[in-house]
């Protein structure tokens, strides 16, 4: 059974700078859980399997019922047995049966509280954060090394679940069938061990005919093209130039990456480095077989340069104005020829060098989580790349599990934690419920971490010429060691402090 495990961590490869107060993680615990909690499980499992079924046309996420299933045991000392209050279409809301339903409200909202004193909850749905992952854990051999036969399990659970009746998968849980969406799920579910006709009702084949359809994986917008390009079922050639050499620049240019936002830096510098180094796994037989159920033709006959501008109109929002193509165009006909040869390889090197330089800054200024799921896999992409046998891709392994969140519909990466939102936004409200002294131990746990959350240093060294800014007293979205400082999340944690001065 699975179990949520709450402000821990050991090993090696780990390390935290308030003893991992707020981490969250996931692990399979095949002793634990009556009879009676396992048949729960999988009634919550089989119900949501259900729903989904039964309206394929809108978007159903989770619940959280195996998070929640567990907290309500382990606050078990919360009674949770007021009857709900029913009022009548034409009948008048009195006071006290307002004060019952919103004294039940927030005796569940203290029941699913961790013992660290968040609340714990998924913050995931799009449909392109966890193949890449399983392509880095593929290309490095540890795919069965840190996914267990019962995360995979889970991991092709949620995959199949979220499949659209056409057999694609879309861009987020929601919504049409997309390229992007369809490949790179199509994909993990093949690295995990998936035939080309698994699933139910040949799940997989439906998969693959929507795939070549429309069109192929030459289709799949430049994110995509740069996953498939590692995992070596796409070319490096179908990719328009992201030189790295942009790193080179001086800063006070207004269009160096400097200037980027902080998602968009973080994302184009781990992509520029393996393009660059035109990165790829080894072409194993199975990368083989991908690349002949992923294009409509052989792959020796794709014309990878028209595959460049080539993009799916499922995936479509808005076409590329005519100079951005000619900007595209004019750094692969004629940068990129320049910058592979000598002597100005050697400034290409230098361009790789200094994206190095960046990327174990981030690493290690927070903890090897990374800002988010997308940088995380890539930066793995690259330091296996760079060095296999590196510490950096064993300090980023040991934090693959803060990225893996459960729930009745199976095992996603999410984005990252949104656990300091959550407990400023649910204390706020029991604070505003003016039964603050009938719920003050709630209260003084999320007190607790929200204190233990805040970021007590600056990022280390010379921040400002990393393209960081302050930090010290700020506090992120998730959890003290992911130290990104976040204004509203600062904002709203300083309100509840002020109101735990001014009202408690």
């Amino acid at each position: 059974m699975w179990k949520l495990k709450v402000a821990e961590g050991h090993g090696p490869y780990l390390f935290s700078t308030n003893k991992y107060i707020g981490r969250q993680i996931w692990e399979f615990e095949p002793n634990a859980g009556s009879p009676e909690e396992r048949a729960a499980v999988e009634e919550a499992r089989e119900e949501y399997k259900k729903k989904s079924k039964q309206d394929r046309a809108r978007a159903l996420p989770c619940s959280d019922l195996l998070m929640r299933m567990q907290l309500k045991k382990e606050n078990n000392n919360i009674d949770l047995s007021i009857p709900p209050v029913r009022v009548g279409e034409k009948e008048e809301v009195t006071y006290e049966a307002a004060t019952i339903a919103l004294r039940k409200a927030i005796r569940l909202n203290r029941a699913i509280q961790a013992r660290d004193g968040h609340w714990p909850a998924e913050n995931a749905g799009p449909m392109f954060f966890t193949p890449p992952l399983i392509i880095i854990l593929y290309i490095s051999g540890e795919i069965n090394t840190i996914l267990t036969w019962e995360h995979k399990k889970e991991l092709v659970r949620y995959l199949y679940l979220h499949q659209n009746d056409d057999g694609g998968w879309g861009f987020y849980i929601e919504g049409h069938s997309t390229m992007i969406g369809s490949a790179l799920s199509y994909v993990a579910l093949r690295l995990l061990g998936e035939g080309p006709d698994g699933g139910q009702d040949g799940a997989m084949t439906k998969a693959q005919k929507w795939i070549l359809d429309n069109g192929g994986a030459t289709g799949i917008p430049s994110w995509g093209k740069t996953y498939l390009s590692v995992l070596g079922v796409y070319e490096w050639a179908g990719c328009n130039p992201l030189p790295p050499e942009f790193w080179l620049f001086p800063s006070f240019l207004p269009y160096h990456p400097a200037k980027m936002w902080c998602y968009c830096r973080t994302t184009y510098m781990p992509m520029s480095y393996l393009y660059g180094r035109k990165y790829h796994g080894p072409i194993t037989d199975l990368v083989k077989s991908l690349r002949l159920e992923l294009h409509p033709k052989p792959y020796e006959e794709i014309n990878w340069n028209k595959a460049r501008h080539d993009c799916c109109k499922e995936d479509l929002y808005y076409h590329h104005p005519f100079i951005q193509d000619l900007i595209w165009d004019g750094l692969h006909y004629l940068s990129e020829p320049i910058m592979n040869c000598w002597p100005f390889n050697k400034i290409r090197e230098r361009a790789i060098r200094k994206t190095v330089k960046y990327m174990r800054y981030g690493a290690e200024s927070t903890r090897y989580i990374t800002i988010g799921c997308v940088e995380k896999s890539l930066q793995m992409m690259c330091w296996w790349a760079e060095n296999p046998d590196g510490d950096e891709f064993k300090h980023h392994l040991a934090r693959i599990p803060d990225y893996l969140w459960l729930a009745e519909d199976g095992m996603k990466m999410q984005s990252f934690g949104s656990q300091l939102w959550d407990t400023t936004f649910a204390t706020q409200a029991i604070i505003a419920s003016n039964m603050a002294d009938e719920y003050g131990d709630s209260l003084k746990k999320a007190h607790v971490y929200i204190k233990e959350s805040q970021i007590q240093k600056n990022p280390p060294g010379d921040f400002k010429s990393m393209y960081r800014c302050f930090t010290k007293g700020a506090w992120t979205f998730s959890d003290q060691d992911h130290g990104w400082g976040v204004s509203d999340c600062t904002a709203e944690s300083l309100k509840v402090i002020l109101l735990y001065v001014t009202t408690i």
